[in-house]
């Protein structure tokens, strides 16, 4: 049976991301968006060339995903791991996760018209979904207490991940940048880590405390002493860690003391706190590693009641005059 050619094109524009140096995680959500909708657009449509797809179809696929909910079609012709068994089976597909769809369809569009594979773009007037944008949690004092006391540090890799919890909760680096870093990142003099390979493709520095200083430097110390890997944080090998182990092991640790703590869930945290013990966003931007302070704003500039209250009583004019 022939590939069509609606899924070649798909194949090259895989190859053109992965020459990017795109994360595995950005691929995979490119590619599984992209051929559930070429699958879609054949058997609804019949369409398998590229320049046969007008705004409309986009628009009748977004219906079908709102209609069909979660874990009911699949991007290829191979049976799901009994998604019936899921306890979010057939509940309705997120803003959020529609307006990736959206997202990642139009940048593949933009693309073939780019590279003059197609002569129009018919999706350049569709108008991006607005994500939902759900409050971030807060972890309290106590609850990070736990999260940090559940690791056993005697054992090499819980010790590891002890650390990367530490300095993503510290620095506010994303976990992928963290398992790229080697030993001639890290300036224990300044305080200071060099990101090389990041989101944006752009190198940034973030600061760490004395007291990760400390544990960081201890670490190193104890990983160079059993293996000779040029990665900070590598596998029990020697290897480069894999994301996808960081936070199985986080969710091992967090779920023994009732929590359900990620990496980017310690990465919020330390941009919501930053921001309550008086942090200015332009400089949380940058930390972050965010195209913009618009960027920044838009994602942690939602307080709960309870955070406003703590910020106020910190920064209350009155109480901080003796008047």
């Amino acid at each position: 049976m022939s590939i069509s050619p609606f899924l070649v094109e798909i194949d090259r524009y895989m190859l053109d991301c992965s020459a990017k140096g795109l994360s595995t995680k950005t691929l995979k959500s490119y590619e599984q968006t992209l051929k559930l909708f070429a699958r879609f657009l054949e058997e609804t449509f019949e369409i398998k060339e590229v320049k046969d797809v007008n705004i409309e179809h986009v628009r009748a696929y977004i219906r079908s995903i709102e209609e069909r909910g979660k874990f009911q079609i699949s991007s290829n012709d191979k049976p799901n791991n009994y998604p019936e068994r899921r306890s979010d089976y057939g509940k309705p597909v997120s803003k959020t996760t529609i307006a990736n769809y959206v997202r990642n369809i139009k940048a593949f569009y933009s693309h073939l018209y780019n590279e003059r594979i197609i002569r129009n773009n018919p999706l350049k007037e569709l108008k991006n979904v607005k994500p939902e944008r759900k409050a971030k949690v807060m972890l309290d004092d106590n609850e990070l207490k736990q999260f940090f006391r559940s690791f056993d540090v005697t054992k090499m890799d819980q010790y590891r991940d002890w650390i990367i919890a530490r300095l993503i909760f510290d620095t506010g680096a994303r976990i992928g940048e963290l398992l790229e870093v080697v030993s001639s990142d890290i300036d224990l003099r300044g305080n200071a880590l060099l990101l090389r390979k990041t989101k944006s493709g752009k190198q940034r520095f973030v600061y760490y405390s004395q007291k990760t200083r400390n544990h960081l430097k201890s670490w190193l110390a104890y990983k160079d002493r059993y293996t000779d890997s040029p990665y900070v944080f590598p596998t029990n090998r020697g290897t480069k860690l894999r994301i996808e182990g960081v936070e199985r092991s986080f969710r091992l640790r967090s779920r023994d003391v009732g929590l359900e703590v990620t990496p980017h869930l310690l990465r919020n945290n330390f941009a919501k706190r930053y921001l309550i013990n008086g942090g200015d966003l332009s400089t949380l931007s940058r930390l972050l590693g965010h195209a913009s302070v618009e960027v920044t704003s838009s994602i942690y500039l939602d307080f709960s009641d309870r955070e406003i209250m703590k910020k106020y009583r910190q920064h209350s004019p009155l109480e901080n005059l003796d008047i």
